[in-house]
């Protein structure tokens, strides 16, 4: 694969190896958004087969990223937030029941499921990372491992972590799952679309994706899968469109109470978004026609010397084996030098961003070896 930064309208001076913060926006991407936008002017052009026709593209195009074999099983949600309570909502659980999270995992896959300490009695388990370098991804695999027992009723974590891209072995984790009867629920805010996923590889019960960062769609909008498990839940919303026979409006005035199927009765009100879905179904498809493995590869090919330098130099980076080339943390040994190179960065308009102590580096197909370099000699 080859740079495309042809592809975005980023201006030259700048830097931008901050995709885990917000994806820049696809030329073709911002000119369906302009042109869907100049639609509303002329609401007698909107008809009513517009309602759907482009929810069901987004749907098959997000269906195809993922490698999940049937379109009704995806959802258009607002936000990652709006996808996990739609999950928290439908796992039946009782007190001295057990979930496991990752320490300092992103919030919106966090304060739902710790919300339910107070009010259904359960547990939250928090697994951290060990302290250590040498190992340190394969010995939090296995410590997620090693925490599943009888009393887990879900895994809510993300395929590789925001803060610093350490990958998470779902196959192992989904395999530990079943054998306990647990659901597995994945964030795959940071990961689907520039690292490869596939639903009939892994078999989650549910994945859950802000469309604005490595979907490289905009603001506002995302997709979820959710599996048989989920198949025949309470929706957050009875909203007119979930239910069956909404296509023909001149019935609707005529009431009927039995929801779509599978993930579709999920689908947040008003999911025809004129402007935001079909900019989403845009964006995926371009993913599609580029491929998640081939970003992977390219963000590895223009990463890799770099990331060698910066390991010599006494940076902790976590091991190829167990981290994402897209997304990975710098951890400086004193954390004090944070302060100084978020100083010599701006000064070179180079964008990053910070979490926790690490400092988060997240190139895209946008960006070229020569910008991860002019990284590493600010350190």
């Amino acid at each position: 694969m080859q740079n495309q930064k042809h592809f975005f309208n980023l201006d030259n001076p700048i830097t931008y190896l901050n995709g885990a913060y917000m994806s820049p926006q696809l030329k073709s991407v911002e000119a369906i958004g302009l042109d869907c936008l100049q639609k509303k002017s002329k609401p007698y052009l909107i008809s009513e087969a517009d309602f759907f026709a482009d929810k069901i593209t987004l749907k098959k195009r997000f269906a195809h990223l993922i490698e999940a074999p049937d379109y009704e099983t995806i959802a258009i949600i607002p936000s990652v937030s709006y996808g996990i309570a739609i999950a928290v909502n439908n796992i039946p659980f009782e007190k001295g029941d057990e979930i496991i999270v990752l320490e300092e995992q992103f919030p919106s896959n966090y304060y739902a499921w710790k919300a339910l300490e107070a009010e259904k009695g359960i547990l939250i388990r928090t697994i951290s990372a060990p302290e250590i370098k040498l190992g340190r991804g394969a010995a939090w695999n296995e410590k997620i491992l090693e925490a599943i027992n009888s009393k887990t009723k879900c895994i809510a974590i993300p395929h590789c972590h925001w803060a610093d891209g350490t990958l998470f072995n779902l196959k192992a984790l989904r395999e530990r799952s079943t054998a306990v009867g647990a659901y597995l629920v994945i964030d795959g805010t940071q990961s689907v679309g520039a690292l490869p996923f596939s639903i009939a590889n892994i078999q989650p019960d549910a994945l859950i994706c802000g469309g604005y960062k490595w979907l490289m769609g905009p603001y506002g909008l995302g997709v979820a899968y959710y599996g048989e498990r989920f198949h025949h839940g309470k929706p957050l919303e009875n909203n007119w469109m979930n239910h069956v026979g909404s296509e023909d409006f001149s019935n609707l005035v005529h009431y009927n109470h039995a929801l779509k199927p599978k993930a579709t009765r999920y689908d947040v009100g008003e999911s025809s978004n004129f402007i935001l879905t079909p900019m989403l179904s845009e964006a995926i498809r371009q993913l599609n026609e580029w491929k998640p493995e081939h970003i992977q590869h390219y963000c590895k090919s223009i990463t890799e010397n770099s990331v060698a330098t910066l390991k010599e130099a006494g940076y902790f980076i976590e091991e190829d084996g167990f981290r994402t080339h897209h997304l990975f943390g710098i951890y400086p040994e004193n954390t004090s030098e944070i302060a100084t190179l978020k100083e010599v960065l701006l000064k070179e308009k180079i964008y990053v961003s910070y979490r926790g102590k690490s400092i988060r580096i997240s190139p895209n197909v946008y960006n070229t070896e020569e910008d991860v370099k002019k990284l590493t000699n600010c350190f």
